[in-house]
Protein backbone atom coordinates (compact mmCIF):
# COMPACT_ATOMS: atom_id res chain seq x y z
CA UNK A 1 0.00 0.00 0.00
CA UNK A 2 2.77 2.07 1.34
CA UNK A 3 4.70 2.00 -2.21
CA UNK A 4 1.38 2.40 -4.16
CA UNK A 5 1.41 5.86 -2.76
CA UNK A 6 2.55 8.95 -4.54
CA UNK A 7 5.09 11.23 -2.35
CA UNK A 8 6.41 10.32 0.71
CA UNK A 9 4.82 8.35 3.14
CA UNK A 10 5.27 6.23 6.23
CA UNK A 11 3.20 3.66 9.11
CA UNK A 12 3.73 4.71 12.59
CA UNK A 13 3.14 3.70 16.05
CA UNK A 14 1.53 5.93 18.83
CA UNK A 15 4.31 6.86 19.83
CA UNK A 16 5.51 7.80 16.44
CA UNK A 17 8.04 5.22 15.19
CA UNK A 18 8.46 4.23 11.78
CA UNK A 19 6.93 0.96 11.42
CA UNK A 20 7.48 1.11 7.56
CA UNK A 21 8.25 3.66 4.41
CA UNK A 22 7.81 3.66 0.99
CA UNK A 23 10.25 4.89 -1.33
CA UNK A 24 9.82 8.53 -1.48
CA UNK A 25 9.78 8.86 2.14
CA UNK A 26 13.53 6.95 2.51
CA UNK A 27 14.58 9.21 -0.61
CA UNK A 28 13.52 12.56 0.97
CA UNK A 29 13.92 12.24 4.74
CA UNK A 30 16.80 9.48 4.94
CA UNK A 31 16.86 6.67 6.91
CA UNK A 32 15.18 8.03 10.43
CA UNK A 33 13.34 6.21 12.87
CA UNK A 34 10.77 8.85 13.77
CA UNK A 35 9.32 11.68 11.43
CA UNK A 36 11.58 15.07 11.58
CA UNK A 37 10.93 16.73 15.54
CA UNK A 38 10.75 20.23 13.83
CA UNK A 39 7.05 18.98 12.02
CA UNK A 40 5.75 19.25 15.30
CA UNK A 41 2.83 16.24 15.06
CA UNK A 42 1.51 16.18 17.86
CA UNK A 43 -1.09 18.01 17.33
CA UNK A 44 -1.93 16.03 14.14
CA UNK A 45 -1.66 12.47 16.10
CA UNK A 46 -3.89 13.97 19.02
CA UNK A 47 -6.66 14.64 16.30
CA UNK A 48 -6.16 11.43 14.71
CA UNK A 49 -6.58 9.53 17.84
CA UNK A 50 -9.92 11.16 18.72
CA UNK A 51 -11.21 12.29 15.44
CA UNK A 52 -10.16 9.76 13.05
CA UNK A 53 -7.81 12.60 11.04
CA UNK A 54 -5.43 15.26 11.70
CA UNK A 55 -3.09 17.65 9.64
CA UNK A 56 0.38 19.92 10.33
CA UNK A 57 1.55 22.26 7.94
CA UNK A 58 5.35 21.44 7.25
CA UNK A 59 8.14 22.33 5.24
CA UNK A 60 10.20 19.57 3.13
CA UNK A 61 13.18 21.35 1.66
CA UNK A 62 12.09 24.61 0.48
CA UNK A 63 8.83 23.74 -0.15
CA UNK A 64 5.51 23.93 2.12
CA UNK A 65 4.20 20.85 2.63
CA UNK A 66 0.79 18.92 4.36
CA UNK A 67 0.91 16.05 6.13
CA UNK A 68 -2.36 14.61 6.84
CA UNK A 69 -2.27 11.44 9.39
CA UNK A 70 -4.67 9.41 9.40
CA UNK A 71 -5.76 6.28 11.65
CA UNK A 72 -5.35 3.39 9.90
CA UNK A 73 -5.47 0.45 12.81
CA UNK A 74 -5.22 -0.21 16.57
CA UNK A 75 -2.39 2.02 17.23
CA UNK A 76 -1.36 2.74 13.81
CA UNK A 77 -1.71 6.10 11.62
CA UNK A 78 -0.65 6.74 7.97
CA UNK A 79 1.91 9.80 8.01
CA UNK A 80 1.48 11.38 4.28
CA UNK A 81 3.74 14.60 3.11
CA UNK A 82 2.13 16.24 -0.17
CA UNK A 83 2.66 19.84 -1.57
CA UNK A 84 0.73 21.97 -0.03
CA UNK A 85 -2.24 23.05 -2.79
CA UNK A 86 -2.79 27.06 -2.90
CA UNK A 87 -6.75 26.94 -2.02
CA UNK A 88 -8.68 29.46 -3.98
CA UNK A 89 -10.04 32.91 -2.40
CA UNK A 90 -13.16 32.08 -0.19
CA UNK A 91 -12.41 35.62 1.73
CA UNK A 92 -10.25 38.25 2.82
CA UNK A 93 -7.76 37.43 5.42
CA UNK A 94 -6.12 34.49 6.74
CA UNK A 95 -8.54 31.01 7.43
CA UNK A 96 -7.59 28.19 10.74
CA UNK A 97 -4.60 27.03 9.87
CA UNK A 98 -3.73 23.16 10.10
CA UNK A 99 -2.70 23.67 14.15
CA UNK A 100 -6.18 25.43 14.90
CA UNK A 101 -8.34 22.67 12.54
CA UNK A 102 -6.72 20.16 14.88
CA UNK A 103 -6.75 21.83 18.51
CA UNK A 104 -8.41 20.09 20.94
CA UNK A 105 -10.43 23.39 22.19
CA UNK A 106 -12.99 25.04 20.26
CA UNK A 107 -11.64 27.59 17.77
CA UNK A 108 -14.02 30.14 15.42
CA UNK A 109 -13.24 32.47 12.64
CA UNK A 110 -15.78 35.65 12.42
CA UNK A 111 -16.29 37.84 10.30
CA UNK A 112 -16.10 41.48 11.11
CA UNK A 113 -14.02 43.11 14.25
CA UNK A 114 -16.68 42.43 16.66
CA UNK A 115 -16.80 38.58 17.61
CA UNK A 116 -20.00 39.23 19.43
CA UNK A 117 -21.95 40.10 16.42
CA UNK A 118 -20.62 38.75 13.10
CA UNK A 119 -21.23 35.73 11.62
CA UNK A 120 -18.82 32.44 12.04
CA UNK A 121 -17.33 31.85 8.70
CA UNK A 122 -15.05 28.80 9.84
CA UNK A 123 -15.15 26.34 12.94
CA UNK A 124 -12.75 23.53 13.69
CA UNK A 125 -14.04 19.94 14.74
CA UNK A 126 -13.59 20.44 18.88
CA UNK A 127 -16.09 23.25 18.68
CA UNK A 128 -18.85 21.55 16.32
CA UNK A 129 -18.67 18.67 19.21
CA UNK A 130 -19.14 21.37 21.84
CA UNK A 131 -21.74 23.21 20.21
CA UNK A 132 -24.15 23.77 17.51
CA UNK A 133 -21.91 25.84 15.87
CA UNK A 134 -21.51 25.94 12.13
CA UNK A 135 -20.36 28.66 9.34
CA UNK A 136 -23.58 31.43 9.53
CA UNK A 137 -24.18 30.97 12.84
CA UNK A 138 -23.23 33.70 15.40
CA UNK A 139 -21.23 33.28 18.62
CA UNK A 140 -24.29 35.36 20.17
CA UNK A 141 -26.50 31.82 19.47
CA UNK A 142 -24.52 29.69 21.46
CA UNK A 143 -23.40 31.77 24.15
CA UNK A 144 -26.33 32.19 27.12
CA UNK A 145 -27.63 36.22 26.83
CA UNK A 146 -26.48 36.94 30.24
CA UNK A 147 -22.69 35.79 29.63
CA UNK A 148 -22.37 37.13 26.53
CA UNK A 149 -23.51 40.81 27.48
CA UNK A 150 -21.20 40.65 30.11
CA UNK A 151 -18.02 39.22 27.87
CA UNK A 152 -19.05 41.65 25.37
CA UNK A 153 -18.86 44.43 27.59
CA UNK A 154 -15.63 43.54 28.87
CA UNK A 155 -14.29 42.80 25.29
CA UNK A 156 -15.25 46.95 24.19
CA UNK A 157 -13.55 47.85 27.31
CA UNK A 158 -10.28 46.54 25.99
CA UNK A 159 -9.67 43.30 27.33
CA UNK A 160 -8.90 40.23 25.04
CA UNK A 161 -10.12 37.41 27.48
CA UNK A 162 -10.55 34.87 29.12
CA UNK A 163 -14.21 36.10 29.46
CA UNK A 164 -16.24 33.27 31.31
CA UNK A 165 -20.01 31.87 29.69
CA UNK A 166 -22.82 29.69 29.87
CA UNK A 167 -23.58 28.01 26.96
CA UNK A 168 -26.94 28.74 26.04
CA UNK A 169 -27.42 25.15 25.03
CA UNK A 170 -26.41 23.36 27.92
CA UNK A 171 -26.43 26.19 31.01
CA UNK A 172 -24.71 23.82 33.59
CA UNK A 173 -21.40 23.82 30.95
CA UNK A 174 -18.90 26.54 31.66
CA UNK A 175 -16.48 27.80 29.03
CA UNK A 176 -13.84 30.43 28.97
CA UNK A 177 -13.25 32.69 25.83
CA UNK A 178 -10.39 34.10 24.69
CA UNK A 179 -10.49 36.99 21.51
CA UNK A 180 -7.92 37.57 18.59
CA UNK A 181 -8.47 40.46 15.90
CA UNK A 182 -6.63 41.40 12.82
CA UNK A 183 -7.63 41.94 9.38
CA UNK A 184 -10.90 42.64 9.98
CA UNK A 185 -11.36 39.04 11.46
CA UNK A 186 -11.79 37.78 14.90
CA UNK A 187 -10.36 34.29 16.21
CA UNK A 188 -11.98 33.10 19.17
CA UNK A 189 -10.38 30.03 21.11
CA UNK A 190 -13.62 28.09 23.06
CA UNK A 191 -12.30 26.08 26.05
CA UNK A 192 -14.63 24.09 28.28
CA UNK A 193 -14.05 24.80 31.86
CA UNK A 194 -16.91 22.76 33.51
CA UNK A 195 -15.11 20.28 35.45
CA UNK A 196 -12.86 22.92 36.60
CA UNK A 197 -14.84 25.26 37.81
CA UNK A 198 -16.67 22.40 39.82
CA UNK A 199 -13.45 21.58 41.80
CA UNK A 200 -12.72 25.30 42.39
CA UNK A 201 -16.10 25.63 43.66
CA UNK A 202 -15.82 22.35 46.06
CA UNK A 203 -12.65 23.83 46.95
CA UNK A 204 -13.76 26.90 47.99
CA UNK A 205 -16.84 25.66 49.79
CA UNK A 206 -14.21 23.55 51.74
CA UNK A 207 -12.24 26.45 52.94
CA UNK A 208 -14.84 28.38 53.53
CA UNK A 209 -16.43 25.68 55.99
CA UNK A 210 -12.73 25.43 57.54
CA UNK A 211 -12.55 28.97 57.92
CA UNK A 212 -15.52 29.58 59.51
CA UNK A 213 -15.17 26.78 62.02
CA UNK A 214 -12.02 27.73 63.10
CA UNK A 215 -13.81 31.43 63.64
CA UNK A 216 -16.66 29.76 65.34
CA UNK A 217 -14.17 27.18 67.36
CA UNK A 218 -12.08 30.77 69.03
CA UNK A 219 -15.29 32.41 69.49
CA UNK A 220 -17.02 29.61 71.13
CA UNK A 221 -13.54 29.18 73.10
CA UNK A 222 -13.04 32.68 74.47
CA UNK A 223 -17.31 32.67 75.10
CA UNK A 224 -16.53 29.84 77.46
CA UNK A 225 -14.20 31.61 79.36
CA UNK A 226 -16.99 34.28 79.86
CA UNK A 227 -19.34 31.85 80.68
CA UNK A 228 -17.48 30.05 82.83
CA UNK A 229 -16.92 33.10 85.50
CA UNK A 230 -20.97 33.94 85.22
CA UNK A 231 -21.47 30.56 86.42
CA UNK A 232 -19.07 30.43 89.14
CA UNK A 233 -19.87 33.41 90.41
CA UNK A 234 -24.09 32.37 90.19
CA UNK A 235 -22.70 29.25 92.39
CA UNK A 236 -21.22 31.46 94.74
CA UNK A 237 -23.97 33.69 94.89
CA UNK A 238 -26.43 31.05 95.42
CA UNK A 239 -24.71 29.43 98.66
CA UNK A 240 -25.70 33.06 100.04
CA UNK A 241 -29.32 33.68 98.78
CA UNK A 242 -30.76 29.63 99.20
CA UNK A 243 -34.36 28.76 98.25
CA UNK A 244 -36.72 31.37 99.74
CA UNK A 245 -34.15 34.55 99.53
CA UNK A 246 -35.98 37.29 97.51
CA UNK A 247 -32.95 37.13 94.67
CA UNK A 248 -33.43 32.89 94.50
CA UNK A 249 -35.28 33.03 91.36
CA UNK A 250 -33.00 35.63 90.00
CA UNK A 251 -29.70 33.83 90.61
CA UNK A 252 -31.47 30.48 89.53
CA UNK A 253 -32.78 31.95 86.14
CA UNK A 254 -29.53 33.74 85.54
CA UNK A 255 -28.01 30.37 85.60
CA UNK A 256 -30.68 28.99 83.69
CA UNK A 257 -29.31 31.14 80.75
CA UNK A 258 -25.88 31.11 81.18
CA UNK A 259 -27.12 26.32 81.04
CA UNK A 260 -28.94 28.01 77.20
CA UNK A 261 -26.08 29.67 75.80
CA UNK A 262 -23.68 26.81 76.79
CA UNK A 263 -25.46 24.61 74.32
CA UNK A 264 -25.10 27.41 71.76
CA UNK A 265 -22.09 27.48 72.48
CA UNK A 266 -21.82 23.46 72.48
CA UNK A 267 -23.30 23.41 68.66
CA UNK A 268 -20.69 25.93 67.43
CA UNK A 269 -17.66 24.00 68.79
CA UNK A 270 -19.35 20.62 67.22
CA UNK A 271 -19.64 22.71 64.22
CA UNK A 272 -15.96 23.41 64.42
CA UNK A 273 -14.92 19.65 65.46
CA UNK A 274 -13.65 21.14 68.68
CA UNK A 275 -16.47 19.49 70.74
CA UNK A 276 -16.03 17.14 73.65
CA UNK A 277 -16.59 13.63 72.81
CA UNK A 278 -17.88 10.46 74.65
CA UNK A 279 -17.40 7.96 71.79
CA UNK A 280 -18.50 4.73 72.35
CA UNK A 281 -19.58 1.62 70.00
CA UNK A 282 -23.42 1.76 68.98
CA UNK A 283 -25.55 -0.89 67.22
CA UNK A 284 -26.69 1.77 64.30
CA UNK A 285 -29.98 0.26 64.17
CA UNK A 286 -30.60 -0.05 68.21
CA UNK A 287 -29.37 3.73 68.34
CA UNK A 288 -32.22 4.66 66.16
CA UNK A 289 -34.93 2.85 68.05
CA UNK A 290 -33.77 4.30 70.97
CA UNK A 291 -34.19 8.22 69.49
CA UNK A 292 -37.35 7.05 67.64
CA UNK A 293 -39.42 7.55 70.70
CA UNK A 294 -38.62 10.68 71.05
CA UNK A 295 -38.70 11.99 67.28
CA UNK A 296 -42.29 10.63 66.91
CA UNK A 297 -43.13 13.39 70.06
CA UNK A 298 -41.25 16.03 67.71
CA UNK A 299 -43.20 15.20 64.61
CA UNK A 300 -46.98 17.01 64.18
CA UNK A 301 -50.03 15.05 63.80
CA UNK A 302 -50.12 15.82 59.64
CA UNK A 303 -46.69 14.44 59.15
CA UNK A 304 -45.64 10.62 59.25
CA UNK A 305 -42.15 9.04 60.08
CA UNK A 306 -41.38 6.11 58.21
CA UNK A 307 -38.37 4.50 59.45
CA UNK A 308 -36.69 2.10 57.50
CA UNK A 309 -33.73 -0.54 59.55
CA UNK A 310 -32.09 -2.16 56.53
CA UNK A 311 -30.69 -5.60 57.08
CA UNK A 312 -27.29 -6.65 58.80
CA UNK A 313 -26.79 -2.96 60.27
CA UNK A 314 -23.02 -2.34 60.91
CA UNK A 315 -21.54 -0.90 64.34
CA UNK A 316 -20.41 2.29 64.69
CA UNK A 317 -18.33 4.43 66.90
CA UNK A 318 -19.88 7.84 67.56
CA UNK A 319 -20.97 9.75 70.81
CA UNK A 320 -24.57 8.60 71.40
CA UNK A 321 -25.60 12.17 72.29
CA UNK A 322 -24.09 14.09 69.76
CA UNK A 323 -25.54 11.40 67.18
CA UNK A 324 -29.09 11.57 68.88
CA UNK A 325 -28.56 15.65 67.74
CA UNK A 326 -27.67 15.22 64.76
CA UNK A 327 -30.58 12.76 63.82
CA UNK A 328 -33.04 15.19 65.69
CA UNK A 329 -32.25 18.44 63.58
CA UNK A 330 -32.20 16.62 60.61
CA UNK A 331 -36.20 14.93 61.55
CA UNK A 332 -37.13 19.08 63.04
CA UNK A 333 -35.85 20.42 59.30
CA UNK A 334 -37.75 18.43 57.61
CA UNK A 335 -40.58 18.61 59.48
CA UNK A 336 -40.78 22.51 59.28
CA UNK A 337 -40.46 22.01 55.84
CA UNK A 338 -43.50 20.09 55.27
CA UNK A 339 -45.47 22.79 57.45
CA UNK A 340 -45.72 24.75 53.85
CA UNK A 341 -47.18 21.87 52.30
CA UNK A 342 -49.67 20.89 55.15
CA UNK A 343 -47.96 17.27 55.75
CA UNK A 344 -46.52 14.78 54.40
CA UNK A 345 -43.89 11.92 55.36
CA UNK A 346 -40.16 11.96 56.67
CA UNK A 347 -38.73 8.76 55.96
CA UNK A 348 -35.46 7.91 57.79
CA UNK A 349 -33.15 4.97 56.58
CA UNK A 350 -30.52 3.04 57.80
CA UNK A 351 -28.06 0.31 55.76
CA UNK A 352 -24.34 -1.05 55.22
CA UNK A 353 -23.02 0.01 51.92
CA UNK A 354 -20.29 -0.83 49.78
CA UNK A 355 -17.74 1.65 49.00
CA UNK A 356 -19.58 1.51 45.66
CA UNK A 357 -23.06 1.74 46.29
CA UNK A 358 -21.57 4.88 49.12
CA UNK A 359 -19.51 6.91 46.13
CA UNK A 360 -22.88 6.53 44.11
CA UNK A 361 -25.07 8.14 46.41
CA UNK A 362 -22.44 11.05 46.53
CA UNK A 363 -19.73 9.89 49.39
CA UNK A 364 -16.60 11.50 48.70
CA UNK A 365 -14.48 10.52 51.24
CA UNK A 366 -11.40 8.24 51.95
CA UNK A 367 -11.93 4.61 50.94
CA UNK A 368 -13.19 2.04 52.63
CA UNK A 369 -14.24 -1.54 52.44
CA UNK A 370 -18.11 -0.11 53.97
CA UNK A 371 -20.16 2.20 55.49
CA UNK A 372 -23.19 2.85 57.23
CA UNK A 373 -25.75 4.75 56.10
CA UNK A 374 -28.30 7.36 57.75
CA UNK A 375 -30.63 9.15 55.60
CA UNK A 376 -33.55 11.46 56.40
CA UNK A 377 -35.93 12.62 53.74
CA UNK A 378 -38.97 14.00 53.30
CA UNK A 379 -41.45 14.97 50.06
CA UNK A 380 -41.65 18.78 50.71
CA UNK A 381 -41.02 22.09 48.85
CA UNK A 382 -36.96 20.99 48.68
CA UNK A 383 -34.71 23.45 48.92
CA UNK A 384 -33.60 25.84 46.39
CA UNK A 385 -29.97 25.13 44.64
CA UNK A 386 -28.88 28.82 45.83
CA UNK A 387 -29.85 27.71 49.49
CA UNK A 388 -28.15 24.25 49.27
CA UNK A 389 -24.65 25.58 48.43
CA UNK A 390 -24.89 27.29 51.82
CA UNK A 391 -27.14 24.73 54.37
CA UNK A 392 -24.09 23.64 56.39
CA UNK A 393 -22.59 27.05 56.60
CA UNK A 394 -23.43 28.52 60.95
CA UNK A 395 -26.38 30.66 61.09
CA UNK A 396 -27.54 30.53 57.57
CA UNK A 397 -31.29 29.77 57.85
CA UNK A 398 -34.39 30.08 55.90
CA UNK A 399 -36.88 30.12 58.53
CA UNK A 400 -38.54 33.02 59.61
CA UNK A 401 -37.05 35.66 62.17
CA UNK A 402 -37.29 34.15 65.52
CA UNK A 403 -37.68 30.36 64.45
CA UNK A 404 -33.83 29.37 64.50
CA UNK A 405 -30.39 29.90 64.55
CA UNK A 406 -29.04 28.17 61.82
CA UNK A 407 -27.53 25.92 63.85
CA UNK A 408 -29.09 22.92 63.51
CA UNK A 409 -27.40 21.76 59.54
CA UNK A 410 -24.13 23.45 61.12
CA UNK A 411 -24.17 21.19 64.32
CA UNK A 412 -24.71 18.12 61.83
CA UNK A 413 -21.99 18.80 59.75
CA UNK A 414 -19.53 19.21 63.12
CA UNK A 415 -21.17 16.00 64.40
CA UNK A 416 -20.13 13.97 61.25
CA UNK A 417 -16.95 15.39 60.29
CA UNK A 418 -15.92 14.64 64.30
CA UNK A 419 -16.52 11.11 63.74
CA UNK A 420 -14.79 10.78 60.51
CA UNK A 421 -18.04 10.65 58.18
CA UNK A 422 -19.15 12.31 55.19
CA UNK A 423 -22.42 13.70 54.50
CA UNK A 424 -24.62 15.40 51.50
CA UNK A 425 -27.33 16.96 50.46
CA UNK A 426 -29.79 16.97 47.86
CA UNK A 427 -32.57 18.27 46.70
CA UNK A 428 -35.07 19.04 43.57
CA UNK A 429 -37.42 21.71 44.47
CA UNK A 430 -40.55 20.49 45.01
CA UNK A 431 -39.71 17.06 45.49
CA UNK A 432 -37.87 17.21 49.02
CA UNK A 433 -34.78 17.27 49.74
CA UNK A 434 -32.78 14.16 51.27
CA UNK A 435 -29.71 13.89 53.69
CA UNK A 436 -27.24 11.22 53.72
CA UNK A 437 -24.45 10.78 56.61
CA UNK A 438 -21.84 8.22 55.85
CA UNK A 439 -20.23 6.37 58.91
CA UNK A 440 -17.33 4.38 58.76
CA UNK A 441 -18.07 0.61 60.06
CA UNK A 442 -16.24 -0.20 63.64
CA UNK A 443 -14.65 -3.81 63.22
CA UNK A 444 -14.17 -4.65 66.81
CA UNK A 445 -10.61 -5.91 67.86
CA UNK A 446 -10.58 -9.61 68.42
CA UNK A 447 -8.33 -9.47 71.96
CA UNK A 448 -11.14 -8.46 74.83
CA UNK A 449 -10.71 -4.90 75.55
CA UNK A 450 -11.33 -4.52 79.77
CA UNK A 451 -13.49 -1.52 80.64
CA UNK A 452 -11.29 1.89 81.18
CA UNK A 453 -10.39 2.92 84.71
CA UNK A 454 -9.54 6.07 85.83
CA UNK A 455 -10.55 9.08 87.53
CA UNK A 456 -13.10 9.81 84.75
CA UNK A 457 -14.53 6.31 86.06
CA UNK A 458 -14.48 6.81 89.72
CA UNK A 459 -17.92 7.76 91.65
CA UNK A 460 -18.51 11.29 91.76
CA UNK A 461 -17.81 11.95 95.68
CA UNK A 462 -20.76 13.05 98.25
CA UNK A 463 -18.44 14.64 100.41
CA UNK A 464 -17.02 17.72 98.60
CA UNK A 465 -14.39 19.16 100.68
CA UNK A 466 -11.04 17.77 100.92
CA UNK A 467 -7.47 18.72 101.43
CA UNK A 468 -4.37 19.19 99.53
CA UNK A 469 -2.64 21.96 97.51
CA UNK A 470 -3.64 23.10 93.92
CA UNK A 471 -1.53 24.94 91.69
CA UNK A 472 -4.65 26.42 89.45
CA UNK A 473 -3.59 27.69 85.61
CA UNK A 474 -5.62 29.93 83.80
CA UNK A 475 -5.23 33.15 82.26
CA UNK A 476 -9.01 34.86 82.82
CA UNK A 477 -8.34 36.23 85.94
CA UNK A 478 -12.30 36.36 86.70
CA UNK A 479 -12.72 32.05 86.04
CA UNK A 480 -9.02 31.66 88.26
CA UNK A 481 -10.55 33.94 91.33
CA UNK A 482 -14.02 32.85 91.46
CA UNK A 483 -12.51 28.68 90.95
CA UNK A 484 -9.82 29.05 93.37
CA UNK A 485 -12.04 30.86 95.96
CA UNK A 486 -14.60 28.41 96.02
CA UNK A 487 -12.34 26.12 96.27
CA UNK A 488 -10.90 27.35 98.97
CA UNK A 489 -13.89 27.14 100.65
CA UNK A 490 -13.91 23.91 100.38
CA UNK A 491 -11.03 23.28 102.47
CA UNK A 492 -8.28 23.20 99.60
CA UNK A 493 -4.89 25.46 99.50
CA UNK A 494 -5.01 26.97 95.98
CA UNK A 495 -2.03 28.38 94.40
CA UNK A 496 -2.87 30.63 91.26
CA UNK A 497 -1.15 31.25 88.00
CA UNK A 498 -2.45 33.48 85.01
CA UNK A 499 0.30 32.10 82.66
CA UNK A 500 2.52 29.12 82.09
CA UNK A 501 5.47 30.31 83.30
CA UNK A 502 4.02 32.08 86.36
CA UNK A 503 3.01 28.52 87.02
CA UNK A 504 6.66 27.18 86.70
CA UNK A 505 8.11 29.33 88.86
CA UNK A 506 5.53 28.25 91.34
CA UNK A 507 5.95 24.86 90.94
CA UNK A 508 9.44 24.89 91.71
CA UNK A 509 9.06 27.35 93.94
CA UNK A 510 6.37 24.17 95.94
CA UNK A 511 8.56 21.24 94.48
CA UNK A 512 7.48 17.73 95.95
CA UNK A 513 4.21 19.49 97.50
CA UNK A 514 1.70 20.27 94.89
CA UNK A 515 -0.87 17.56 95.27
CA UNK A 516 -2.83 18.67 91.51
CA UNK A 517 -2.33 20.96 88.72
CA UNK A 518 -5.50 22.48 87.13
CA UNK A 519 -4.65 24.00 83.96
CA UNK A 520 -5.98 25.64 81.20
CA UNK A 521 -4.74 24.15 77.88
CA UNK A 522 -5.08 27.61 75.54
CA UNK A 523 -2.77 30.20 77.08
CA UNK A 524 -0.57 32.99 75.86
CA UNK A 525 2.97 32.11 76.08
CA UNK A 526 4.01 28.53 77.02
CA UNK A 527 0.47 26.03 76.96
CA UNK A 528 -0.59 23.91 79.15
CA UNK A 529 0.75 20.47 77.57
CA UNK A 530 4.26 22.30 77.49
CA UNK A 531 3.84 23.28 81.47
CA UNK A 532 2.83 19.99 81.77
CA UNK A 533 5.99 18.44 80.27
CA UNK A 534 8.39 21.21 81.99
CA UNK A 535 6.56 21.29 85.34
CA UNK A 536 6.52 17.57 85.54
CA UNK A 537 10.16 17.31 87.72
CA UNK A 538 8.85 19.55 90.24
CA UNK A 539 5.34 17.99 90.71
CA UNK A 540 6.28 14.51 90.78
CA UNK A 541 3.42 11.96 90.30
CA UNK A 542 0.64 14.64 91.06
CA UNK A 543 -2.36 14.20 88.90
CA UNK A 544 -3.10 16.56 86.47
CA UNK A 545 -6.50 17.88 85.23
CA UNK A 546 -6.90 20.12 82.52
CA UNK A 547 -9.72 22.64 81.49
CA UNK A 548 -10.48 24.11 78.11
CA UNK A 549 -13.39 25.13 75.62
CA UNK A 550 -11.71 22.98 73.53
CA UNK A 551 -12.19 19.21 72.87
CA UNK A 552 -9.58 17.03 74.14
CA UNK A 553 -8.76 15.71 71.07
CA UNK A 554 -7.35 18.98 70.05
CA UNK A 555 -4.15 18.22 72.22
CA UNK A 556 -4.02 14.72 73.36
CA UNK A 557 -1.42 14.04 70.75
CA UNK A 558 0.99 16.45 72.67
CA UNK A 559 0.51 14.40 76.08
CA UNK A 560 2.10 11.10 74.65
CA UNK A 561 3.60 9.44 77.51
CA UNK A 562 2.00 11.07 80.75
CA UNK A 563 -0.29 9.67 83.26
CA UNK A 564 -2.56 10.82 85.80
CA UNK A 565 -3.93 12.95 82.86
CA UNK A 566 -8.02 13.92 83.14
CA UNK A 567 -9.87 16.82 81.31
CA UNK A 568 -12.74 18.63 82.19
CA UNK A 569 -14.68 20.71 79.91
CA UNK A 570 -15.98 24.27 80.17
CA UNK A 571 -17.97 26.39 81.14
CA UNK A 572 -16.98 25.14 84.64
CA UNK A 573 -19.98 24.67 87.53
CA UNK A 574 -18.43 24.59 91.29
CA UNK A 575 -20.30 21.19 91.56
CA UNK A 576 -18.62 19.64 89.28
CA UNK A 577 -15.02 21.08 89.30
CA UNK A 578 -15.84 20.11 93.16
CA UNK A 579 -16.47 16.66 92.44
CA UNK A 580 -13.99 15.82 90.04
CA UNK A 581 -11.43 17.22 92.40
CA UNK A 582 -11.89 15.30 95.37
CA UNK A 583 -11.72 12.55 93.24
CA UNK A 584 -8.47 13.26 92.04
CA UNK A 585 -7.30 13.81 95.51
CA UNK A 586 -8.75 10.74 96.95
CA UNK A 587 -6.41 7.85 98.17
CA UNK A 588 -5.95 4.98 95.39
CA UNK A 589 -7.95 3.07 98.34
CA UNK A 590 -10.66 4.87 98.81
CA UNK A 591 -11.44 5.35 94.74
CA UNK A 592 -11.10 1.56 94.28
Amino acid sequence: MLGALEGPSCLCALDGAILAANGAWREALGPSRRPPADWRLYPAFTAARTLGRGEAAVRLGDAPHTVTVAKVGERRFLVRAQAAAVAPARREGPGLDALSGASPFGVALIAGSDPFAGEIVEVNAALETMTTARPGTRLADLIDARSLEDAAGQYAAGRAGPFEATLAAAPERTVHLHVASADGQALVYVQEVTEQKQMQSRLAQRNRMESVGQLAGGVAHDFNNLLSAIRLRTDELLLRHSLGDPSYESLAEIRETVGRAADVVRQLLTFSRKATLQREVLDLGEALTDTAVLLRRLVREDVELAIDYGPNLPLVRIDRSQLETAVINLVVNARDALREKGGGTVRIRTARLTAGAARDLGYAGLEVAELALLEVSDDGPGIPPAALAKVFEPFFTTKAVGEGTGLGLATVYGVVKQADGWITAASVPGQGATFRIFLPVYAPPLAFEPAAQGPAARRAPRDLSGVGRILFVEDEAMVRGVAARLLRARGYEVIEAADGEQALALAEAHAGAIDLMISDVIMPGMDGPALLKAARPFIGSAPVMFISGYAEAEFSDLLEGEAGISFLPKPLDIKTLAERVKAELRPPEQAA
